[in-house]
């Protein structure tokens, strides 16, 4: 017995509703139904039947010669939900994240032009790392830094794929910015744009980890957002031949401080660096960096209004034993001294993260004493980016990554990032990719 073209239409209507509640019904006109043939309808689903399917594949199901009427995707937590192409060929999961050593079943019918439908079911089952990675993240979450600071994510597993996993890190900026992230070593990346962050902005770092493949059976298996502030801006010009050091606040100069720094054998380095911590009285102990304390060169006194800018030990900071030296010659071991009301004052407006661009003598700085990022060229920075120059994105379409689950459907948030505050601490607390 044939059924009628137009009552099977309306029947096939109500099985593409079925498909996804999102989903829009597809229609074709079909023709008389001849149970006896066999569908010119062709079903094929990726992944494919497979043992250690990447987790991180989004799961598609596609009709050729007619159109998908029904798909069923089984997981370990149950049905996953998906969308249904306007022409009723593609169904496509909602998510690009399934989890590890599972069995996924995915089961869909297609009905030819004519109407005669076919069903075909696939099933494969998700690789079982051997091991997850972690990344811990600075800035910390809600932190306020200044307009130096990079973003470093620092991993617990050497990367491998350093591309895969740079493309898994989106930056989100209001205004588009060029930037690019850049390795030392295996185990940390760091994102600075071309030129130093606006002021008074708000920056994030979603971390889109799961299903990353770091290495040979080395996964992330979570997902993150970081969002931190970058204050107003601010960079400190140290001229070591004048002895003077200039403020820049919102590219207006607001105080000129005489200085001294690094007398001869222990000359200031010359560079591009940023305050890497801020500490009200500090001791400084000429042993520490090797000096005997029977050397006439030796010392041990307390400091106020310390920052930092070097791990080796340089600072800006109060040295009223020298003001009558400051502005005129340079006496220190290295440090940049200056009053002790000059560095209150400084101490006050200073934030982790402000550049301390230092002129003027001999000594370069060397790379890595310190947060150096901007002592590098751009060039030099690219040399070792996995992917090259991108262009931050907007927070328009800012969406926290963390996994939701299976059978629910995240949207991408609409409201602007939410501004925060706060000093950033010295130790970075959260990780992502585990």
């Amino acid at each position: 017995m044939t059924v009628p073209a137009r009552r099977l239409a309306l029947g096939l209507g109500a099985l593409a509703l079925a498909v996804s509640a999102c989903a829009p019904a597809a229609t074709v006109e079909f023709q008389t139904v001849v149970p006896s043939e066999e569908s010119r309808a062709t079903i094929s689903a990726l992944p494919s039947g497979a043992k250690r399917v990447d987790p991180a594949q989004r799961i598609t199901v596609t009709a050729t010669d007619g159109q998908l009427s029904q798909v069923t995707v089984m997981g370990p937590k149950g049905p996953l939900n998906g969308q249904l192409s306007a022409d009723g060929s593609t169904w496509t999961a909602n998510r690009a994240s399934l989890a590890f050593g599972s069995t996924y079943t995915v089961e869909a019918t297609a009905i030819d032009p004519r109407g005669v439908p076919t069903t075909q079911t696939e099933a494969f089952r998700t690789v079982e790392p051997k091991a997850f990675f972690e990344a811990a993240v600075q800035p910390s979450d809600g932190t306020t830094v200044g307009i130096g600071m990079p973003i470093t994510l620092t991993f617990d597993h050497a990367i491998k794929n350093k591309e895969e996993v740079e493309q898994a890190l989106v930056v989100y900026t209001p205004t588009p910015i060029e930037g690019a992230w850049s390795w030392t070593g295996d185990t940390v990346v760091r994102f600075r744009p071309k030129k130093y962050w606006p002021g008074d902005i708000d920056v994030s770092v979603a971390m889109n980890l799961k299903g990353i493949k770091a290495a040979k059976g080395i996964f992330g298996d979570k997902n993150g957002l970081s969002t931190f502030h970058v204050g107003p801006a601010m960079v400190i010009k140290v001229d070591a031949a004048t002895h003077q050091a200039k403020v820049i606040q919102n590219g207006e100069k607001v105080r000129t401080i005489p200085v001294t720094t690094g007398k001869p054998g222990f000359e200031t380095r010359s560079g591009n660096l940023i305050i890497i911590s801020k500490e009200p009285t500090r001791i400084m102990d000429a042993a520490t960096g090797g000096t005997d304390p029977s050397d006439p060169e030796y010392y041990r006194l307390e400091v106020q209004y310390a920052m930092r800018i070097t791990y080796s030990g340089e600072f800006l900071h109060a040295a009223p034993w020298s003001v009558g030296s400051q502005g005129y010659a340079n006496v220190s071991h290295g440090c940049i001294g200056m009053s002790t009301s000059n560095a209150q004052w400084l101490f006050g407006e200073a934030k982790i993260g402000d550049p301390v661009e230092i002129t003027g003598t001999s000594v370069p700085q060397n790379l890595g004493n310190g947060v150096t990022v901007w002592t590098s060229t751009w060039d030099e920075w690219l040399a070792d980016s996995a992917t090259g120059a991108v262009m931050t994105q907007t927070p328009a379409t800012v969406a926290d990554p963390s996994e939701s689950p299976e059978g629910t459907t995240g949207a991408p948030a609409t409201d602007p990032v939410p501004a925060v505050t706060g000093d950033a601490p010295a130790v970075q607390q959260a990780s992502y990719g585990r």
